[in-house]
């Protein structure tokens, strides 16, 4: 069983003389960045001069500095930016800037466990993980509320890597509904098999293929996309609200007789293997090494992925039905 640990585990004390240094104003970088500053702490952006993130950045009364330049000034140095291109950040305008009295922060692991980013021994090595994308985490943490989080400390160097990692948790809410300790491994190697296997990848196969069964057989597309796609939101809303047994106690006995007989017929044990196949090509770093050669070469397959998903006929009959009922709910 993980370790969690509450507010009352974290003391934002440890970090009222630090500067954090927070690397990108993107969807994390923006809601950990305004959350700190709400309770309290030093903080600056580091982002592309003059870029759009710049300006946002200066709009909401961040003070912001060139990466290069708040790595310097800073003592935690919190990289948000897109795992693809931490590699060239971290050498051009980062490096540079370590000692012994910094520490490299994170929240998500990719980097450090596949080596893209290899740190000197002398700096503390920690991730503040949140298990919600940012803007969810920034609404919740203004009602009071928060999101969990993952904590773990790759470098130790000062002997306080765990109280800062807390402190940064605390500072955003998440400790308001817990911090979980794990390792670096963990988190990356689950986080991008999730990713992967069920939460983008698999989902989003399961419905298309859904959606073209019942097409190609007569179905209508907008018929179809509801029974495949946009009820999935609802009967998701209950499974995390009380568990898979919750839910089939809250569909219908013809529908729950059906899941359950079903449901292994489509994603059996075969599906399984193959589950674990990704899982290995996670672990060995085959992933990683493919997804940063893709990057290198300017995502050829990422693009023409992203051009031919948009030409699939359930993207242009969702538009129709989310106009619709747009339209129907104003």
């Amino acid at each position: 069983m993980l370790k969690v640990f509450y507010d009352t585990d974290a003391n934002l004390d440890v970090l009222k003389s630090k500067k954090i240094a927070i690397i990108g104003y993107g969807s994390q970088g923006r809601a950990q960045a305004l959350c700190m500053k709400d309770s309290g702490l030093s903080v600056i952006i580091g982002v592309r001069k003059n870029g759009a993130s710049w300006s946002l950045a200066k709009k909401d009364g961040m003070q912001v500095e060139t990466i290069s330049d708040a790595a310097r000034q800073a003592d935690i140095i919190h990289i948000l930016i897109p795992d693809e291109v931490h590699g060239e950040v971290y050498k051009n305008e980062i490096e540079k800037h370590l000692n012994n009295k910094k520490t490299l922060a994170f929240s998500h692991g990719f980097s450090i466990v596949f080596s893209i980013i290899k740190p000197p021994k002398i700096v503390d090595v920690l991730m503040v993980s949140p298990r919600a994308p940012g803007i969810r985490e920034r609404e919740l943490f203004l009602k009071g509320s928060g999101v969990p989080c993952s904590i773990a400390v790759h470098q130790d160097y000062s002997g306080h890597a765990k109280e800062t990692a807390l402190a940064m948790a605390k500072a955003c809410g998440f400790t308001r509904i817990g911090a979980m300790e794990t390792t670096f491994e963990n988190e990356t190697i689950g986080d991008l098999f999730g990713e992967q296997a069920v939460l983008c990848g698999g989902v989003s196969e399961l419905i298309k293929k859904a959606y073209e069964t019942l097409v190609e057989s007569g179905y209508p597309p907008e018929m179809a996309y509801l029974d495949c796609l946009y009820e999935l939101k609802l009967v998701v809303e209950i499974i995390c609200g009380g568990g898979l047994e919750h839910m089939w106690q809250k569909v219908s006995n013809t529908a729950e007789y059906g899941g359950r007989t079903r449901g292994k017929r489509i994603i059996d044990e075969e599906a399984k293997k193959r589950m674990k196949a990704i899982l290995e090509e996670i672990k060995s770093g085959a992933f990683a090494k493919e997804w940063m050669d893709e990057y290198k070469k300017g995502l050829p397959k990422l693009k023409k992925m992203r051009e031919d998903g948009k030409k699939h006929t359930i993207e242009k009959t969702g538009m129709k039905i989310r106009e619709s009922l747009k339209k129907r709910s104003v």
